[in-house]
């Protein structure tokens, strides 16, 4: 082992007052052994925090300096200077076992060799430095995405020392923290951080814990550009059909279709844009109808005016009576079945019942098919010019206040 291989040294090899330190010295038992627990006061450096997860919805990788002081009386010795000891001899030592307990994957840095430090100070004062690259969970909410602010933690506790053998602290409260206020993220900004002090609870006791608080803010800058910007832009190319005549079916159809095959998934923005897109369809599918339907009025008419001009029947219209005209136009128009009043005994014979229903129904028809018909259609695609876009600013509106300040 390290230690057998220590204590086999030659004294050259050592410092005289490591050579002293080291006499006698057992890294197996804790400072204050059987005298109350040890103080551990922690600080971090944050050198980068990267690789933010969505899709795990759970994972951010954080490279941090880890620096951890605690006071072992048995290292005491005479003067007022500093030990500085070369990383490989903090096998030689007592360290605490912190760990992260939130890391799904954690490594110490080995190149050239292994960051660590080791310092000893006159009055027994341990500091030891390391560097770690660490694979954190964080639960993250995307129901904002991406507008969203995640709240994510960096906690370290202490693996086998209860409280009774170990205490954990804050050199300098919040100060303890560096490197956040300066950190630059490519999708995130740092909005916010604090540190707590806690304990950790399992079945085998109660051990010290200290939890780095941050607050991530997305920069909805980037999302405005790749995401936004171009959905808006789909949802006005599919308005430009109502500028297009209804008879181009090809030229009205290909934009909706191109609106649709470049349609992206993100959220309810996007699903806004969707429902605008497939709205468009259906406003040319409604004008469309509307066309044909007049349309069709329109030859009927023509075809039966030029079918009463050939059989002379117009000069013979023109020369009845206002009266007589409105009697003759009653007379062609109503069958037997619609003849027949709908008023009686109960005795009434069925067939008169089954002609009056009749007639009702195609009363009620003719109302129907005369409040669906649109008196010129062209009407369809002017409104529609205003609707849409001032729907679509309506809900743009209320779309960015709630997701802004709520």
């Amino acid at each position: 082992s390290v230690l057998d291989e220590s204590i086999s040294w030659n004294d050259s090899k050592l410092q005289p007052t490591i050579q002293r330190l080291m006499k006698g010295y057992n890294r197996y038992l804790r400072p204050n052994f059987n005298q109350g627990p040890v103080e551990i006061g922690m600080s971090l450096d944050i050198a980068s925090i990267d690789a933010i997860s969505e899709i795990n919805m759970v994972l951010f990788k954080s490279t941090i300096f880890l620096r951890q002081r605690w006071r072992d009386s048995r290292l005491v010795f005479p003067g007022n200077e500093s030990l500085s000891l070369d990383g490989r001899l903090v096998s030689l030592l007592w360290i605490p076992d912190t760990f992260i307990p939130d890391s799904k994957h954690s490594f110490l840095h080995d190149v050239t060799v292994e960051n660590r430090l080791i310092r000893i100070f006159s009055n027994g004062t341990v500091l030891y430095a390391l560097r770690i690259t660490a694979t954190v969970a964080c639960n993250m909410d995307l129901t904002k995405y991406p507008m969203d602010r995640q709240d994510c933690t960096l906690q370290l506790e202490s693996w086998g020392y209860n409280l009774q053998d170990v205490v954990f602290y804050w050199t300098r409260g919040n100060d303890s923290v560096k490197g956040l206020d300066t950190l630059r993220l490519a999708q995130y900004s740092v909005e916010s951080y604090y540190t707590t002090v806690s304990e950790a609870v399992y079945e085998t006791g109660f051990y010290p814990k200290l939890v780095l608080h941050f607050s991530l803010r997305r920069n909805v800058l980037f999302f405005i550009l790749e995401t936004y910007v171009p959905s808006t832009l789909l949802v006005v190319l599919s308005w430009v059909s109502f500028w297009i005549s209804q008879s181009s079916v090809p030229a009205r159809t290909c934009i909706e279709n191109i609106c649709y095959k470049t349609f992206l998934a993100i959220d309810v923005y996007l699903g806004i844009c969707f429902t605008f897109i497939f709205g468009a369809l259906l406003e040319y599918a409604c004008a469309h109808f509307c066309t044909m339907q007049h349309q069709t009025i329109v030859d009927v008419q023509r075809v039966r005016n030029q079918f009463e001009e050939s059989n002379g029947t117009t000069h013979l219209a023109n020369s009845m009576s206002p009266k007589m005209m409105q009697t003759e136009e009653s007379t062609q128009q109503e069958t037997p079945e619609q003849s027949v009043t709908c008023e009686g005994n109960e005795a009434t014979d069925k067939k008169k019942e089954k002609g009056c229903g009749l007639s009702s129904v195609k009363q009620m028809s003719r109302r129907a098919a005369s409040m669906m018909s649109v008196e010129n259609p062209n009407n369809i695609d002017r409104n529609a010019r205003v609707f849409f876009p001032m729907v679509f600013l309506l809900v743009n509106i209320f779309y960015w206040l709630y997701y802004l300040l709520f």
